[in-house]
């Protein structure tokens, strides 16, 4: 998952630190070529493009690339080495006193024009997710619910499994900001969602619905398997220490199985009449709606 706000601009600092510092290893490039001076391992070894310092920074960051797009890092990789791979061919003819291939710098020339692209648009990519994410938690906001359980109700009728919306509220939020302070209560909220990610299967979108409330798209193949996993659920925040808190945090949670061409609306109002029921019924609990 995408990390919150601080981490984002934290990235981003990195991001253009890394850009700059290719652009550094260019304008080296040019050095080499007018004075004839010996480049440095990162243009001349064979595996130049792991020894610079953006392929290095790269390579640690190589999971945040693969969430923003996965397609996209096989080919900043190999853009990336297109284009070294055509220097050191262009820098050890310098060295030799001969004049460079045309070849070798048109293909650095387009691979560093098609790298640098592709990265402003990874940048782009990068902050626009940003937006999307809740800065509290790092959890996706409402902006992608439709399209995600689209994509959880194909998959169900595929393969015959079932999908129901779960709307997760914490119970008694008021007392806590009111006893322990907004700060704790915004702890509270980070460990929650820490521990329900925990809790939930990666293929189960799981969002900050709003305020205390959370939505999980559950995906299971049948109602006993959701009964299951509801308890679970709530069993487990229930016995999960809260730092900043005194007592035992709750969660009751409201439940609907989305019909096979329900409306995520209409399964959310369902979820939500459970969810009031839960509350009605003493909290603590989970409730699926008919």
């Amino acid at each position: 998952m995408l990390k919150p706000a601080g981490h984002t601009d934290k990235f981003i600092v990195e991001f253009d630190a890394a850009i700059e510092a290719h652009m550094d290893w260019t304008r080296r490039i040019l050095r080499c070529a007018v004075l004839h001076t010996a480049p440095g391992d990162d243009v001349m070894s064979p595996v130049a493009h792991t020894l610079c310092q953006f392929g290095h920074w790269f390579r640690l960051n190589v999971e945040r690339f693969e969430e923003l797009d996965p397609e996209s890092v096989p080919q900043v990789e190999r853009l990336h080495q297109f284009m070294h791979d055509a220097m050191r061919s262009i820098c050890a003819d310098v060295m030799k006193g001969e004049a460079g291939r045309v070849f070798d710098l048109e293909r650095f020339e387009r691979s560093q024009s098609e790298l640098l692209t592709l990265l402003a648009r990874l940048k782009t990519l990068c902050i626009s997710n940003a937006v999307r994410h809740d800065p509290l938690t790092g959890l996706p906001l409402r902006h992608g619910i439709e399209r995600d359980y689209a994509l959880c109700m194909k998959d169900a009728r595929r393969n015959h499994t079932r999908v129901y919306v779960a709307l997760i509220d914490v119970d008694h939020f008021k007392r806590i900001n009111d006893e322990h302070g907004h700060p704790a209560g915004d702890l509270v909220l980070q460990q929650l969602a820490h521990t329900l990610k925990s809790v939930l299967r990666d293929n189960e979108p799981l969002y900050r619905f709003g305020g205390e409330e959370f939505l999980w798209l559950m995906r299971c193949d049948s109602a006993a398997d959701a009964e299951k996993s509801a308890s679970r659920l709530v069993s487990t925040i229930r016995e999960t220490p809260m730092d900043a808190l005194s007592f035992p945090m709750t969660v009751t949670l409201g439940m609907a199985q989305a019909g096979e061409f329900e409306e995520l609306s209409s399964a959310i109002k369902r979820a939500d009449v459970a969810l009031y029921q839960g509350k009605l019924d003493g909290r603590d609990r989970y409730v699926i709606a008919p």
